[in-house]
Parts: structure tokens; C-alpha cells; sequence
């Protein structure tokens, strides 16, 4: 009985503490046991590595909901995507628009940044895992809105390439919480192949916009 009292108090002591520390101190922490399963469980194999299981701001921003929630959160969240957008760089050479017929290739495939791919393997966007693009292609996920359409709707004015870009380059810009990979960020694409994605997306004669 004194066992159980015992570590009813402590637990509350425990949970006192925690009501009464500050939110900005309760954010972007993970919980040791956690973290200490998270070393346990993976390897580095490859190209991947051990950095993969380590949060960055964004990551500890949103895995902290209760935080996140806060006047404190929603500040550091319009912080990191102030940031975010500021680092987005644009094409080197002015122009958003490639292949689209390459930009579909790149959609359909999954491949890269995998422990049995290497450093020279070509990724993928995979960008069907999440999105509907096109009409003919029926399997695709649901996680993002559907892109059928997207240039059609929307034209390519100056504010609308500007945007897509920075998109698909960086998402967490525009959400912290974002799903969508950080595809320049972690140079999961090349500046090529995000112009092609783009025509893609924008060019008229896509299948897209048909």
C-alpha cells in the first residue's frame, strides 16, 4: 500500500511539475525513452543514416501538438516558415517551366534516398503516393488535394510559378506541419527535375490541363 502511495505521489509530483514549466520549455523535446527505441530500432545501412531519426524544428514543432497549439507554437511555426520561404532558392536561370512528359516520370517514381539506392541513383518524387495528377493514371493516394486541372484553373501568371515553386521545393514554408517532402530542402530533386514537375502541373499541353 505505501508502495502504491508512494508512486501516486511521485507521479503527481511529476505531473505538477509539468503544468507549472513554461510551454517555450516544453517544446521541440522528445521523451528519452522514446528516442532511446528510435537508436535501438534503426541502423545506418547505406546512405541511410542516423541523422534520419533526429527532429529538426519543423519536425519537434509538429510532433508537440499541445505546444504547437499555443500562441508560443503558432509563433515559432511563423518563424520557421518565414525562414523556410526566405532559403527557397528560384531557377538559376529564370525559367520554372521544363518537360512535362520528364515531369511525369519523375511523378510516377518512388525511387531514391533508400539505404539500397547510392549517392548517383536518380530520385523520384512519388508524387502519385499523394496526389491525383492525371486522369489516366488511377492509382494514386489521397493524403493531398488532386492536381487534375491545376494549370488550367489557375494560369501561369508571375504570383502562381512563384508559388507552385516554392511548393514543391519547400512545402513547410506555407504549412509548418506540412506533409509533402522538403523536396529542394533536402535535395531530394534537382532544380531540373522541379521544373519538369512544374511543366507538368502548368504547361497547356500536359495531360494535366486536358
Amino acid at each position: 500500500m505505501k508502495t502504491t502511495l508512494t508512486k501516486l505521489a511521485l507521479g503527481l509530483s511529476a505531473l505538477l511539475l509539468t503544468l507549472g514549466t513554461p510551454a517555450t520549455s516544453l517544446a521541440q523535446q522528445t521523451d528519452p525513452a522514446v528516442q532511446a527505441v528510435m537508436e535501438r530500432s534503426f541502423r545506418e545501412q547505406g546512405i541511410a543514416k542516423l541523422d534520419r531519426i533526429k527532429q529538426d524544428e519543423f519536425q519537434a514543432l509538429c510532433s508537440d501538438e499541445k505546444f504547437r497549439a499555443s500562441a508560443a507554437g503558432q509563433k515559432k511555426a511563423e518563424e520557421l516558415q518565414k525562414a523556410a520561404l526566405a532559403a527557397i532558392k528560384p531557377p538559376s536561370d529564370g525559367k520554372y517551366l521544363g518537360d512535362w512528359k520528364a515531369g511525369e516520370a519523375v511523378a510516377q517514381s518512388g525511387r531514391g534516398a533508400t539505404w539500397s539506392d547510392t549517392l548517383k541513383t536518380v530520385n523520384g518524387g512519388g508524387c502519385y503516393n499523394c496526389h491525383q495528377i492525371t486522369k489516366e493514371e488511377i492509382s494514386h493516394g489521397t493524403i493531398g488535394p488532386s492536381l487534375l486541372a491545376y494549370g488550367k484553373m489557375r494560369g501561369n501568371s508571375e504570383p502562381i510559378l512563384v508559388y507552385t515553386w516554392n511548393r514543391i521545393s519547400n512545402s513547410k514554408a506555407y504549412n509548418a506541419c506540412s506533409n509533402m517532402p522538403r523536396m529542394a530542402h533536402f535535395n531530394l530533386l534537382t532544380e531540373q527535375q522541379i521544373k519538369d514537375v512544374m511543366a507538368l502541373l502548368l504547361d497547356p499541353a500536359s495531360p494535366v490541363n486536358k
